[in-house]
């Protein structure tokens, strides 16, 4: 199969696909005489899999991991399991992470006249917080030692394991 019946056939992309091989996600798809790529349908499996795991929120590294899993025969599934329910609880501090930024908004919403004046209480909030986190940025930066690397301006949340940003 060439890169666009292999994506067709697993939904994702044929720019996800390159991608993917390009970091080793996938295999190096063989090649044509000019240079074709193919593929055949593990390849469409593997990629179905990946395309569920992105599904789920899963990292591309949790999904090296997932894949390796689902290579290994001899693996036990309470490894599998670990790894879903790690990521269930980096899900559940996202969730509450999000439900606090939308409270915080509808209060600053609800503070809102909502008519032409150009006064916004949003507007000053986020100005506030804007000059208090640099005003405690410059307090902390006077307190360092010289040379020393600044802290960070939000504490990590205690059971986040290091996940705290919403990129992927």
């Amino acid at each position: 199969m060439n890169i666009g019946d292999v994506a067709e056939a697993s939904g994702v992309s044929a720019k996800l696909i390159r991608y993917y091989e390009s970091i080793d996600l996938i295999r190096k798809a063989g090649r044509t005489g000019s240079g074709y790529r193919l593929y055949d349908n593990s390849d469409v499996q593997t990629l179905r899999f990946i395309r569920r795991a992105r599904s789920l929120g899963f990292s591309i590294k949790k999904i090296e991991q997932l894949l390796a899993l689902w290579h290994d025969r001899s693996r036990a599934s309470a490894e599998v399991r670990s790894v879903a329910l790690a990521h269930v609880d980096e899900l559940e501090i996202k969730i509450l992470e999000l439900r606090s930024m939308a409270d915080t908004l509808r209060k600053l919403a609800s503070s809102c006249r909502n008519d032409s004046r150009p006064d916004c209480p949003i507007l000053e909030d986020l100005a506030e917080t804007m000059r208090a986190k640099a005003s405690a940025t410059g307090r902390r930066k006077k307190a360092a030692a010289p040379g020393a690397l600044p802290t960070a301006t939000r504490p990590a949340h205690p059971r986040s394991r290091g996940f705290g940003s919403f990129s992927r």
